[in-house]
């Protein structure tokens, strides 16, 4: 059997400007996660990193809210990722930060001999400056109207909507983030990225790349049909590395160029913490070594163009100093996945929209986190996350199926037997079962390595259900009485099934793989074994412990007590509890009184409605409602609701909403407020 190929896993690195929510961790945390985990079984030599990204804009927009420093918040963001991930079980070989000494220091590096050959141009631009604060405004402290797509939130570098990259002099009626006011455009000193000096070879390297993901490879050919662009790589702050040349000490190296180099400087960091100071070539300088980046799909271009031909142009550097053997790995594959949407809202820390990482782990187990969102993984589209979707899999499928499964077999044995019972010669039957383990294994294996999770664990939860019916044919509560023979030769098989859905399931639900291997009497960890230990027999005479219930079923009735939506993301100095809205900040609201004109479902969201809606003084407002569980359109239809109209307008799901209904939410039962004084007037204001 050959030699595996060494894999270096490269994860996004989430901003440090608030918890993380699902949506990272369906985008670009779980995925890296299930893949390394396989890999380590299979016995390949493994280094997976990451780390909070400590710099660029968000982080000063949130620690200003705060009231305290960004390397106040993202010390504290940083810890709190450590902690969440790991009650989640994703397992890093390091997750470090940009804020790190060696991070700067390589960094600096790569600047300078990018400069030395060429690739960074210093020119004249023109910034965006706000003569009401005094200073000029960094990207994300534009905002305004996307001249591409018409967004009205478009941010100074990016329009979540249309998914161009922007400059913040090209927006329509600029605003200042922090104050409102309109900013001017003055001219400025900025580093620029020579990129298109790139586009030849970055063609030629991606000619062979037809195995990626349609999505990866549509996102890489539009920027490349459109033409690449030289880019600014500095920018006027004061948060972020600096710049090391005498006289640019009023700015920095702006975020999008340093922080893919954190790839490389975290896998230095992880070798010099060994005590290995080299040993990050084995995984950078390996021809034979594979470099897969995890990501979401608005990070495409930053890992398929600008991060390869900044490996490009540094590699060409190191060589011509003779300080390399040979060029920096380029990546293997870049799997990125879609969006996970909250009733056809994207996750956004920025718009506060999600679900936080640190309070679901309050509530539930983690592993029935990982299940539902391996499940759910928007690997090719977007996918909703839906609580009553989550309860149904949960119950029907981890519960029903798996944990069925596998209990039914260990807690028989155990009260029968006590230990493994010996396996007799089996029957054509039950060898069908050896054959299923093995066919099973190979095709979960097959679609990992392909990054097809979600047909992955199809695959293995196929096998509980075929162990479920395994069970019923040769039912042991009656064979046992006629036969305790045969029945331990049947039990011995349907343990063997056990254990290979304990090592099988690892990389998807780590926990519960361990009480399983922990209730067989297995030595050490699941994660330890290999892949191909699934299809090794188990061995007869170990006593069997009593075994645990690996999943409760999850009561409806619980999800009054689901973590909220949406959530405070950055630490104040007099917190309020998530679910309280500040009586001053509820005063901002501008509630009126609306009538229903019409309304009809959405064309890419079948729990959403789009509504007409008069609200007075000939107005009439769009709205996007995730009321179809809710109500029937004719329940709405006509009738006076009440919405917030001060709200910046929003696009959910490709449908702008200009506005929001006004209910409650109890966990349940999901309300519209209806107004219903005789003689309310439409546009009338609800104080």
């Amino acid at each position: 059997m050959s030699k595996p190929e060494p894999i270096l896993v490269c994860v996004a690195w989430p901003y440090a400007n608030g918890s993380l929510h699902l949506g990272h961790v369906a985008g670009s945390l779980l995925p890296p996660d299930i893949f390394a985990r396989y890999h380590r079984m299979k016995g390949s030599k493994v280094l997976m990193v990451s780390g909070s990204d400590c710099h660029g804009t968000p982080i000063m927009v949130q620690a200003e809210k705060a009231g305290i420093t960004p390397a106040q918040l993202v010390e504290k963001f940083n810890a709190e990722h450590k902690q969440s991930l790991q009650q989640l079980g994703v397992q890093f070989d390091l997750f470090t930060a940009t804020s790190t000494e060696n991070h700067k220091k390589w960094v600096q590096d790569i600047f300078t001999v990018h400069k030395k050959l060429g690739y960074l141009v210093e020119r004249e631009g023109k910034g965006t400056y706000c003569p009401k604060d005094k200073r000029f405004l960094p990207d994300r402290y534009v905002e305004g109207t996307c001249p591409h797509c018409a967004n009205r939130q478009a941010r100074g570098d990016q329009c979540d909507k249309c998914g161009k990259t922007l400059d913040p002099i090209d927006l329509k009626n600029p605003k200042c983030k922090t104050c409102g006011a309109t900013p001017e455009t003055r001219p400025t000193k900025h580093f620029y990225f020579t990129l298109p000096k790139f586009e030849p070879r970055l063609k030629e390297w991606l000619k062979d790349k037809a195995y990626w993901r349609p999505n990866t490879i549509n996102f890489t050919n539009n920027w490349l049909k459109e033409g690449l662009q030289d880019r600014a790589i500095t920018r006027d702050l004061s948060w972020g590395i600096p710049i090391p040349l005498a006289g640019y000490e009023d700015k920095r190296i702006y975020v999008w160029y340093e922080a893919v180099c954190g790839y490389l400087t975290a896998s230095v960091e992880w070798a010099q913490a060994h005590g290995k100071p080299d040993a990050w070539k084995d995984w950078w300088l390996n021809p034979d070594t594979k470099s897969f980046y995890f990501l979401g799909k608005d990070n495409i271009p930053f890992h398929t163009i600008i991060w390869p031909a900044m490996l490009m142009g540094y590699s060409e550097g190191l060589l011509k100093e003779k300080k390399l053997p040979r060029a920096l790995n380029l990546p293997y594959n870049v799997p990125a996945n879609e969006f996970l949407t909250l009733s056809g809202q994207q996750f956004s820390k920025s718009r506060g929209i999600g679900i936080q990482l640190p309070d679901i782990l309050s509530k539930f187990d983690p592993d029935t986190i990982r299940y539902y969102l391996s499940a759910n993984m928007p690997e090719d589209k977007d996918a909703d996350w839906s609580w009553d979707d989550f309860v149904a899999k949960i119950n029907d499928e981890l519960v029903g199926i798996y944990g069925n499964y596998v209990h039914r077999v260990l807690s028989f044995t155990q009260n029968h037997y006590g230990v493994i019972p010996d396996r007799d010669a089996p029957t054509t039957r039950q060898l069908e079962v050896l054959d299923k383990i093995r066919e099973t294994a190979g095709y979960a294996a097959q679609f990992i390595e392909l990054c097809e999770f979600k047909k992955a664990l199809r695959q293995v939860m196929a096998l509980a259900q075929y162990g479920n019916k395994y069970v019923d044919d040769m039912a042991p509560w009656a064979l046992v009485k006629k036969d305790r023979k045969a029945c331990g030769t049947a039990l011995n098989l349907g343990l063997q099934l056990v254990k290979a859905l304990a090592i099988l399931m690892q990389p998807f639900l780590p926990f519960a793989a361990q009480r399983i291997w922990e209730s067989l009497g297995e030595p050490g960890k699941v994660a330890e074994a290999s892949w191909e230990t699934a299809l090794e027999d188990i061995p007869a005479g170990r006593k069997l412990p009593v075994p645990k219930i690996l999943f409760e079923k999850i009561d409806p009735a619980r999800l009054a007590e689901k973590p909220a939506a949406a959530a405070p993301t950055a630490p104040t100095p007099a917190a309020k509890p998530n679910n309280v809205v500040p009586f001053e900040d509820f005063q901002k609201l501008d509630l009126r009184v609306g009538k229903v004109l019409s309304v009809e479902p959405h064309p890419k969201a079948d729990k959403l409605y789009v509504l007409k809606v008069d609200i007075g003084n000939g107005e009439t407002r769009q709205l996007v409602a995730g009321m179809r569980a809710h109500y029937k359109a004719e329940e709405l239809l006509g009738k006076h609701v009440a919405l917030i109209v001060n709200l910046a307008p929003a696009n959910i799901r490709g449908v702008e909403s200009q506005g929001m209904l006004f209910g409650a939410d109890d966990g349940s039962v999901v309300s519209v407020l209806l107004p219903d004084k005789p003689g309310l007037k439409v546009g009338a204001k609800i104080r």
